[in-house]
């Protein structure tokens, strides 16, 4: 995939602003932004982080999934290389998107001394592996220590947390986007 492929947010950042009838100027007051970086971003010459690509999403009244969606050309095939941003660099040291685009399929890598201090709670599955190092978990009120190798099921609405405890640590997050709703089947 070239870098024009990896760029199309800014198409559909357009199209919503223009859509809402908004300027420029206007998004960029609501975003905290500015007017000549929202300008490269609409025109392709410049990757928002996910955190401006939120901002952005909020001051557009949509989200950033759905940006992303509206942007993204579909895809059978892709592959990610070691020090690809994935088409959106990340705002955080030590994160790293494993999926091009926006997927049903979501997943990233978290390398370094994490610690998500805050309790997270999705709508989705999440799956965490653990390939390298060690972590804590604390979900529903519950400590679970993971080693490598070791993997962490969590259903939709499940409270968590997690922190590395072990040097090197390194943590692949897969889960089910945030913009799909999945539905749990009755079994028979």
């Amino acid at each position: 995939m070239d870098d024009k492929d990896t760029l199309r947010v800014g198409t559909a950042v357009r199209r919503r602003r223009r859509a809402l009838e908004l300027t420029l100027a206007v998004v960029a007051a609501r975003s905290g932004l500015s007017v000549p970086f929202l300008s490269q971003v609409e025109n392709e010459r410049a990757r928002p982080s996910m955190r401006s690509l939120h901002q952005v999403a909020e001051a557009l009244e949509t989200t950033a999934a759905e940006l992303l969606a509206a942007a993204d050309p579909a895809h059978t095939v892709d592959v990610v290389r070691e020090g690809d941003d994935a088409g959106i660099m990340s705002t955080e040291a030590g994160v790293r998107p494993l999926v091009r685009g926006h997927h049903q399929l979501h997943a990233v890598e978290f390398t370094g001394d994490h610690d998500t201090r805050r309790e997270s709670q999705h709508r989705n599955d999440e799956l965490l592996y653990v390939a390298d190092g060690a972590v804590e978990v604390e979900a529903e009120g519950r400590v679970h220590q993971l080693g490598r190798g070791d993997t962490l099921y969590l259903t939709g609405g499940v409270r968590h947390r997690w922190r590395a405890t072990g040097e090197d640590t390194r943590v692949i997050v897969v889960a089910v986007g945030e913009h799909i709703e999945a539905m749990d089947t009755p079994r028979r």
